[in-house]
């Protein structure tokens, strides 16, 4: 809280406005004098005084990488401090010294290169193959001899479904062992299918755009808090700190973040903290595995979909009266389709939905899978504009 105070002005700005100075903080119970910060507030400054708004409290030159989320929003990104902080929560999901690990989500965001630091940290050696080309990702996995992989669960399973395709065995002709799987809810049916049927150790970890917040441990109960976070369960409308089992948003501050340092970060998930003793001997807290969203916010393929921002992207399109998210997920994939209403039906259907499709992926960060055009009244004036219509086995 100190270090804020000092060197981050926004933060300054926000403790003052709140009659908070760092003296009065001695306890994480003392966190609640402290108000909530939301993605929208870090937007907002950074909006009026890009391109940090008044978080950063480093000397730039003391920041070696940014990390991009939609919004834009850039987080600043000290590769040496974050290492140091997670890589022990790496070796506790299964990573080793001189492991070949491909890092398959996008180098824009917190999750790629907060997990490149720490996987190089502990020892291992990173292959930063990024996002899509399934065929090429099952080139690499057999040529480099990979046993590591992190992203996404459902990408994995794409990847060893084409290398099946292709016909290979994948336990025998391939070398992975781990995987770290995050950014998406994990079915039971998709875990079931990675570890019974092809063996893989398979840890889950949590965190946002803003940093890592909790792992999973062999013992497969439940995750822990890093020795390096204070994870709050709160109430979203106070900030009131809830007890042990009781269900609340997800609120995350990092020590190591000296560079960004967001105290009290409001995530928007829902879970419970338990500090029962693991049976695996660690002693940390341990968060249930997301429950829900507190705000109307969906993450869809590891990418959260903000409903404010899709209608600023659609605000654009004179040509369309209402719109709405439909998020479903057939065979274990999210699949996003967006619906459109138009004031005239004799629009080139086609190129205008290129042009949407495109501008949304340009600012939200993740194309519709499907465009549908619908019938004037289809879509009520008051729905909610993202629907999430995912079943979780």
């Amino acid at each position: 809280v100190s270090h804020a105070y000092r060197n981050a002005p926004a933060m300054k700005k926000r403790l003052d406005k709140a009659g908070v100075r760092p003296e009065h903080i001695h306890t994480i119970k003392d966190l609640e004098k402290i108000p909530l910060i939301r993605r929208s507030d870090i937007m907002q400054s950074q909006q009026s005084q890009p391109p940090f708004g008044g978080f950063l409290a480093v000397p730039l030159s003391k920041v070696d990488r940014v990390a991009i989320s939609p919004g834009p929003t850039y987080f600043p990104h000290q590769s040496v401090a974050w290492g140091k902080a997670n890589a022990p929560a790496y070796y506790a999901m299964g990573f080793r010294p001189g492991d070949v690990v491909v890092v398959t989500f996008s180098y824009l965001y917190m999750a790629s290169l907060g997990g490149d630091s720490s996987i190089r940290t502990l020892g291992a050696t990173v292959i930063a193959t990024g996002t899509g080309n399934t065929e090429q990702q099952v080139q690499i996995l057999r040529q480099a001899r990979v046993t590591g992989f992190y992203g996404n669960p459902s990408f994995l399973v794409n990847i060893i479904n084409k290398a099946e395709e292709q016909g290979y065995n994948f336990k025998k002709d391939f070398y992975l062992r781990v995987a770290l799987i995050a950014a998406e809810m994990v079915p039971q049916a998709t875990r079931r299918f990675l570890e019974q049927d092809y063996g893989l150790y398979c840890a889950e970890a949590y965190g946002t755009s803003e940093g890592q917040l909790a792992f999973e441990c062999p013992a497969h109960n439940l995750l822990h808090v890093g020795e390096n976070q204070i994870i709050e369960i709160v109430d979203p409308a106070t900030g009131k700190q809830k007890g042990p089992g009781e269900v609340g948003e997800i609120v995350g501050t990092a020590f190591h973040a000296t560079a960004f340092p967001i105290i009290r970060f409001a995530t928007g998930d829902l879970s419970y903290y338990t500090d029962e003793p693991c049976p695996c001997g660690r002693t940390s807290r341990r968060i249930a595995r997301i429950l829900g969203r507190a705000e109307d916010v969906t993450k869809v393929k590891g990418v959260f979909v903000y409903p404010k921002l899709v209608a600023e992207v659609i605000s654009r399109f004179p040509e369309i009266v209402r719109f709405q998210v439909i998020v479903t997920r057939p065979e274990h994939r999210d699949l996003m389709t967006l619906k459109l209403e138009l004031k005239d039906s004799s629009v080139d259907k086609d190129r205008l939905g290129e042009s949407v499709n495109q501008a949304i992926l340009d600012i939200c960060r993740i194309r519709a899978d499907k465009l549908q055009f619908v019938t004037t009244g289809t879509i009520p004036e008051q729905a909610k504009t993202v629907v999430d219509e995912r079943k979780w086995d």
